[in-house]
């Protein structure tokens, strides 16, 4: 497997690709855009930090890339939509640098309250100014926070350590799960009017952008301070201007920017304003964190399989994947099933866990499912990745329900198709530790394999039928390595599901649909 290096990564990460059989690394961080897309075609992997931009045009080039990894947390210059189209796992690294970032923003913290940076630059000049540059304790202070994420929790603990009161507002989370954590939630309102300091630990999405601004800041006390270390753009930069230099605002701290490199923005001419080049993630400890994490998990994707911290798939541990392992391949073989069941567009798919299987996160089961679902429409077009994103462009809608009971079984899976036409509906298990079992299709209870080629037949339940059926195969030198029967008394008909030894082809299936009460005959490739 090959793999690019396109940006600068720690020498920690590069000798991970370079002692990894298997595994050849090529380093160049010189590349120009049109020089990455002449390129990446021959790769498999892809490794970049903040510098490369990941392109759709230069995606359109990448014919055997698999995996696109990020040493880092940011993924602004990877078009993600367009690498899951292509059905391309993008990873980033978001726990090498934790640490690192949140200790960056307690350190904007005290170097704002103590004048640090404004103190040095002054002594350097030869002066002393005790008194100019007085300061102010953060002791038995209100520190707000924006995210209480894993950033925003180590941020929250050292402050803490400081005897600052910590108060966190987050939507996304659960008061209660806050209140666990030992921070206090409260609403965004109530932050803003209560926090001495207020920091920032939330990405920059749609409901973030512009979130501290000129309404925003008007209901912070006087001489509160705001430090952003998260995402340029959360904060309004002229607002903040506006409010530190009309003294509102006792002083600010940013170390991203609405633009990076910022140039000479009105901020810089203010003296109780601190700022850094995005420097949260930029220590030693930090970039060979990352860079052994992306070369790791780029690594482990490329030879076995195993995804982390993907933004576009489901994570799954190889621990955890040798548990789900025989139910990724049961689900993505019953949706195949179904999908060639169908006789119409499929609108709609109920994938229902229950027992034991129940205990995990089955995200990436039903995302076996949906890729065994539209593999027999799409086939090498659809795989792992790209199967929920090409389901929702199709207006398939996808639920999922877990229920830890299950009467008959350990575990059982119930996979209800809705088409156009009508439903379908088939159930499987586990037997033993990796043995996938098909146990109903519709009304048709049974115990089958689901593998191979298979013939799916219906017919009147009456004497000598399945005597012609079995000589039509045989005559067509057909081998039946194995047969389930059921009978749906009400209709008076037998359901039949033969495994064969090769693939019936159309004019077998045309004869076998012509013999005398034979109904239906399906092929069904598993």
């Amino acid at each position: 497997m090959k793999v690019l290096v396109s940006d600068p990564l720690s020498d920690v990460g590069i000798k991970i690709f370079q002692e990894t059989p298997g595994i050849d690394v090529h380093v160049d961080t010189g590349l120009s855009p049109e020089g990455l897309k002449g390129v990446i075609g021959q790769y498999d992997g892809l490794a970049i930090r903040s510098a490369t931009k990941v392109t759709a045009e230069i995606l359109e080039a990448a014919d055997s890339l698999k995996v696109i990894g990020r040493a880092g947390i940011g993924l602004d210059n990877v078009d993600i939509p367009a690498a899951s189209q292509r059905g391309i796992v993008v990873m980033n690294t978001p726990e090498g640098n934790t640490i690192t970032t949140a200790e960056h923003a307690i350190a904007m913290i005290l170097a704002l309250s103590r004048n640090i940076p404004q103190a040095t630059a002054s002594l350097k000049e030869g002066k002393w100014e005790k008194k100019k540059l007085k300061g102010r304790e953060v002791f038995n202070k209100t520190l707000g926070l924006i995210g209480i994420g894993h950033i925003g929790r180590i941020v929250a603990d050292r402050a803490k350590g400081m005897k600052m009161k910590v108060i966190v507002f987050d939507p996304y989370i659960k008061p209660e799960t806050v209140e666990r954590l030992d921070f206090e939630p409260v609403s965004f309102e109530e932050l803003l009017q209560r926090a001495d300091y207020l920091t920032i630990h939330t990405p920059k999405t749609d409901e973030t952008v512009n979130m501290i601004n000129k309404e925003a800041i008007s209901k912070m006390k006087k001489g509160a301070m705001v430090i952003n270390c998260a995402r340029g753009g959360i904060v309004n930069e002229k607002d903040l201007y506006e409010a530190v230099e009309s003294g509102h605002l006792g002083g600010a701290a940013l170390d991203v920017f609405e633009t990076e490199p910022p140039g000479k923005i009105d901020l810089m001419g203010l003296s109780n304003f601190i700022c850094t080049p995005h420097l949260g993630a930029s220590t030693t400890e930090a970039q060979d964190n990352v860079a052994k994490d992306v070369a790791e998990q780029i690594v482990a994707y490329l030879l076995h399989g195993t995804v982390k911290n993907a933004v576009n798939v489901p994570s799954i541990s190889a621990e955890l994947m040798t548990t789900l392992r025989p139910f990724a391949l049961l689900v993505e073989r019953m949706g195949s099933f179904q999908s060639q069941l169908a006789d119409s567009a499929v609108v709609g798919a109920q994938i229902d866990y229950s027992g034991r299987v129940a205990e995990y996160d089955v995200t990436p089961l039903t995302t076996a499912m949906l890729k065994g679902l539209l593999t027999p429409i799409l086939k090498d077009d659809v795989n792992f990745v790209n199967a929920p994103h090409i389901a929702s462009e199709r207006g398939i809608k996808v639920v999922e329900s877990k229920s830890k009971t299950s009467e008959d079984f350990a575990s059982l899976v119930k996979l209800t198709v809705e088409t156009l036409e009508g439903k379908n509906i088939i159930s499987g298990t586990i037997f033993g530790k990796n043995m996938p079992r098909i146990l109903r299709i519709n009304n048709f209870y049974l115990e089958a394999m689901p593998e191979g080629h298979n013939l799916l037949i219906q017919n009147q339940d009456s004497p000598g039928i399945i005597g012609s059926i079995a000589t039509a195969l045989g005559k067509n030198m057909i081998n039946i390595s194995r047969m389930q029967v059921g009978e749906e008394r009400q209709e008076k008909q037998n359901v039949i599901l033969l495994t064969t030894s090769s693939i019936a082809s159309d004019e077998i299936l045309e004869e076998l649909r012509s013999l005398e009460k034979v109904y239906s005959v399906r092929r069904i490739e598993l």
